[in-house]
């Protein structure tokens, strides 16, 4: 049963629901500290890390984790924390930056999409994000990349072009539903354009699947950015990233295991962390989940 000292919270004292909620929520609270901890280490490293990653010392290499370097020296004798914390700062802005593309483009496209439900045009949107969905990631990227070069940048495009397509359907979907209901009919009455309709009434409703969405769509960019640096079609030297030290660890695996554990670990904590924010999230949003649960 839902809790009695929620659900008769008058709707002026909405947002109070909202946080009690949210703090309620086990994943999302856990999900949001493990995330917080990676941007606090992402922003933190713009000003401070414990040492200067530019600067090799060969004499320190593959040094295990000590009170001088807490979680060990790479083969280059370069601190492994500071490394992770300047790489945070790749990984995330990757991710944010294709999701925020991922959205640009696909938000729009199915708003005009269920706008225009059952005609040639949503035909032709759909049926184009089927064919961006023939495509992994990874193979976008491969031909970017023999195109124009491996970097940073291309990876974004890579990550962002196969995230138009998951926003532009999910926007769609819950587009559709809401076409139907009396409040669109009564501006669709008052004379207002589909265009104005979907961008006043129908995109304020699904914002919330939006803001679902984008948390998991953050964490699968994580993901392959750390899956497009591994096979070096990511960020390159001298830019640190997650996936790059995976790939300069495993000749080394044997000798030195740090140079992966803690990268591998980075990686997993900070895609956990997200997709249970996702998760707490969808439960506050979703009141049929949230009862569900209760």
């Amino acid at each position: 049963m839902s809790d009695p000292r929620v659900d008769h919270i008058p709707p002026e004292a909405a947002p109070f629901r909202t946080w009690h909620l949210a703090f309620r929520s086990r994943n999302l609270v856990i999900g949001s500290v493990l995330t917080l901890v990676f941007v606090a280490a992402a922003l933190i490293s713009f000003v401070w890390t414990p040492y200067d990653i530019s600067k090799l010392a060969i004499s320190e290499k593959m040094q295990v984790p000590s009170w001088s370097h807490w979680m060990g020296t790479d083969h280059f004798g370069r601190d492994i924390l500071s490394m992770i914390m300047v790489g945070a700062r790749t990984s995330i802005a990757v991710a944010v930056v294709a999701v925020g593309i991922g959205m640009l483009f696909g938000v729009p496209l199915g708003l005009w999409a269920a706008a225009r439900r059952g005609s040639m045009l949503d035909e032709v949107i759909m049926r184009a994000n089927d064919l961006v969905f023939a495509f992994p990631s990874l193979l976008i990227a491969i031909m970017i990349t023999a195109t124009f070069g491996p970097s940073a940048v291309n990876a974004i495009i890579a990550i962002g072009i196969f995230n138009i397509p998951v926003f532009a359907r999910l926007t769609r979907s819950g587009a559709l539903s809401l076409w139907q209901r009396d409040f669109i009919l009564a501006a669709r009455v008052s004379g207002k354009s589909s265009a104005r309709i979907s961008f006043e009434h129908i995109l304020p409703n699904v914002t919330n699947l939006l803001i679902v969405q984008g948390t998991i769509q953050f964490s699968l960019g994580i993901l392959a950015e750390a899956g497009l640096s591994y096979v070096g079609l990511g960020a390159q030297p001298p830019v640190p990233s997650w996936g790059r030290m995976l790939a300069d660890s495993q000749t080394m695996i044997s000798i030195a295991p740090h140079m992966a554990i803690f990268p591998g670990l980075a990686i997993l904590l900070t895609v956990l962390g997200l997709n249970l924010m996702g998760d707490g999230l969808r439960d506050i949003f979703d009141p049929k989940l949230r009862r569900s649960r209760a």
